[in-house]
This record gives structure tokens, C-alpha cells and sequence, in this order.
């Protein structure tokens, strides 16, 4: 009861403008997730790069998770990052009878090229891109699937904590981002997509149909500036008290 009665007192809440309504949030029950934002994904020589994806977009999808993690960590928000890959032994790959042995394209790629290792724990391929580096008071977690809830911890972090919306940037749009909205939704959190500050593996279209499915089923999409707008007014407040 007390618990309850401080939350309530401490209640900091942010209007977001959205699609497809507006959604307010309490700064205590929202976690900034910010997915695989690793070399792998966005940097030339990564493994996106290696396999013939386009990462010409990824200084502007950086800068815009900047933007949203300094604006979220203004408003005093818990920020978590996921880092997607495998140990070096690739025991949590899992055998030829799983499936992702045979759909992963790091997996294919390094058997087809041996010695050379991609998103694998003590990589720079793995590693977290050089702006976009965590506070010592930030989450980090380590994934080895698409989805930020396979395999993780991250459902009882947010439990614990308390939180049920979720702002999620970060990359693939259309993989590991969709994934895990897809993924909260039905473990009823609140997720909203910070549709440009994440990027797709493919084309634009590819992009636009995984805003279209979060905007209709599955969520909110919300813009870098709208988000951050919302977030700063929150800090503003708090300066002024």
C-alpha cells in the first residue's frame, strides 16, 4: 500500500502524439527498449553488409536512437538494450535440427566461410556501435533469436519493475523489431514503435508493412521528434519543480 501510494505521488506522465491515437504514458511504467544496434547490423563490413543488405541508412537511424535514448534518459526512464548473437562455441545456435541452424544468415555464411565469425560474443561484429554505448545505470541483455523476449530475461526485468508500455527502436524493422512487438503485445504491455528510428533489412516497402501491421494490430508508431518532444517536456517539468 505505501508502494502503491509513493508510485502514485511520483507519477511523472508524457502525452505521445501517435498513430493511430495519441498515447499517454507514465515515465515509471515505460522502459525504452533499444534492439541490436550492433556493427553487425549497421556498420560497412558487418554482417547485414556481408550478405548483401543495404546499411546506407544507418548514421541517420543512429543518430535517431540517440536522440530518443538522451531524451528518455532526461525524463529518468529505464533504458535496456538488446544484444543479439552467439557464444563462440554457437551452442546457443542450437543443432541442424533447429530452425534457426538453417534460416539464420550469420549461421550460413559462417559455415560457408570458415574462421570468420559473425555476431559472436567478443566481436566487433557483436559489439554495440560506438555511439550508441550504455550507462552504467542502463539494462543490457543478450539474445540469440529474433524476438527480445525468446530465451531472455527481459520479461521479468520489465515485470519487476513494473512497467507495461514499451518504446522500441532499433533494427531489423521488419525482424527483430517486429518480432518483439508482435511479441509484447500478447503478453499485454503496450508496445510503440519509433518507426524512424529503427531500419529494415530490404526495401521501403518492407518498412511500411511492418508500421502498417503495428499501427492496425499490434501497437502505436510514433515519430523520433514526437517522442522526444513528449519526453522533454517531462524534463522540463521536473527542472522547474
Amino acid at each position: 500500500m505505501v508502494t502503491s501510494l509513493v508510485r502514485q505521488n511520483l507519477s511523472r506522465r508524457a502525452m505521445i502524439t501517435a498513430r493511430p491515437d495519441p498515447i499517454e504514458l507514465d515515465i515509471a511504467e515505460t522502459a525504452l527498449i533499444v534492439i541490436d544496434m550492433q556493427n553487425a547490423y549497421l556498420s560497412k563490413g558487418g554482417y547485414l553488409d556481408l550478405v548483401g543488405f543495404d546499411v546506407s541508412e544507418s548514421p541517420r537511424v543512429i543518430e535517431a536512437v540517440r536522440k530518443v535514448i538522451d531524451s528518455a534518459r532526461s525524463a529518468g526512464m529505464t533504458i535496456i538494450y538488446m544484444q543479439n548473437g552467439f557464444d563462440p562455441e554457437k551452442k546457443e545456435a542450437g543443432p541442424a535440427t533447429a530452425p534457426v541452424y538453417h534460416k539464420s544468415n550469420p549461421l550460413k555464411f559462417m559455415r560457408a566461410n570458415p574462421g570468420k565469425q559473425l555476431i559472436t560474443k567478443g566481436t566487433w561484429d557483436y559489439a554495440l556501435v560506438d555511439r550508441l554505448k550504455p550507462h552504467p545505470d542502463d539494462i543490457v541483455i543478450h539474445k540469440s533469436l529474433y524476438s527480445s523476449f525468446a530465451g531472455t530475461n527481459l520479461e521479468n526485468v520489465l515485470r519487476g519493475r513494473r512497467i507495461s508500455n514499451l518504446l522500441v527502436t532499433g533494427v531489423n524493422t521488419n525482424v527483430c523489431v517486429e518480432s518483439t512487438i508482435r511479441d509484447a503485445y500478447h503478453k499485454q504491455f503496450f508496445p510503440i514503435m519509433v518507426a524512424d528510428a529503427t531500419l529494415q533489412a530490404g526495401e521501403k516497402h518492407i518498412f511500411d508493412a511492418t508500421v502498417f501491421n503495428v499501427e492496425r494490430f499490434l501497437g502505436w508508431v510514433a515519430s523520433t521528434d514526437d517522442v522526444c518532444k513528449a519526453l522533454e517536456a517531462v524534463s522540463c517539468t521536473e527542472e522547474s519543480r
